[in-house]
């Protein structure tokens, strides 16, 4: 299977702080974010290559940093994709961002992880990748937020007895679980090519749960509830409080 990591976005709620460095690689207590991707996808068995979305001006910090990784850790081939956007209002959205990368790395017949490069995981995900395996199915990854007003933030996930999605609500005002949907995704090789009729059909280019919004209604969904924590920076205090949580897992 491949790994693709979005990382074309420009973040402009974190400005000044990402005006010049793409946000993945802001640090959070001492490694870019990107590293607590990477270091928890890596134990993973059978990948062949991780690719990186970005944009045109943050492609060759990612190339720098890809370098820099593979001279420090276990190498993982890498290769940085330019969707070609300089700013926000050229940007492809994510799901287009996927669908470029597919075609233009001949991805179809792969199995495919997606992740957000500024997800932060304290945990590794190298069960993801077995049930993932196992399952052949889709699945999204959850995270039990524990408590129903903090789920109202985010896109809130109802599973059936089998553990797939039952309910995709963003931002409900009533939550039926405190399970969220993040930015986590299998698809095995029968799904990729479904990017292509969702785009067809002129759907929301933009973030990466209304794929799977869209796809839960059509085929099921399995779900995979992500252990340890998890933590996603949205501003200059998040990013503050992630520092906080994060330096208790450094080594």
């Amino acid at each position: 299977m491949n790994i693709l990591i979005l990382a074309a976005g420009y973040a402009t709620r974190l400005y000044p702080l990402t005006q010049n460095k793409a946000k993945p690689l802001l640090e959070v207590a001492g490694k870019p974010m990107m590293e607590w991707v990477i270091d928890n996808l890596a134990p993973i068995k059978g990948i062949e290559k991780v690719y990186v979305v970005t944009n045109s001006k943050f492609a060759a910090d990612f190339q720098a940093w890809a370098d820099h990784y593979n001279q420090t850790h276990a190498k993982l081939a890498f290769e940085i994709i330019n969707d070609g956007s300089t700013s926000d209002a050229d940007k492809l959205g994510a799901i287009g961002d996927i669908n470029l990368v597919v075609s233009r790395a001949g991805l179809a017949s792969s199995d495919l992880i997606v992740v957000a490069g500024d997800n932060l995981f304290n945990q590794s995900l190298e069960n993801f990748g077995t049930f993932c395996q196992a399952k052949q199915q889709p699945v999204l990854g959850l995270y039990d937020v524990g408590d129903l007003t903090e789920a109202k933030k985010y896109g809130v996930v109802a599973v059936n007895a089998n553990g797939e999605i039952s309910s995709f609500e963003e931002k409900p005002a009533a939550p039926k679980s405190t399970l969220i949907g993040i930015a986590l995704y299998y698809y095995p090789a029968k799904v990729v090519s479904e990017f292509v009729t969702y785009l067809a059909a002129g759907n929301n280019p933009d973030q990466p749960g209304r794929f799977v919004q869209w796809l839960y209604q059509r085929i099921p969904v399995q779900t995979w509830t992500v252990p340890g924590t998890w933590f996603d920076v949205g501003s200059k205090e998040t990013l503050e409080e992630a520092n906080r949580i994060f330096a208790q897992f450094t080594s």
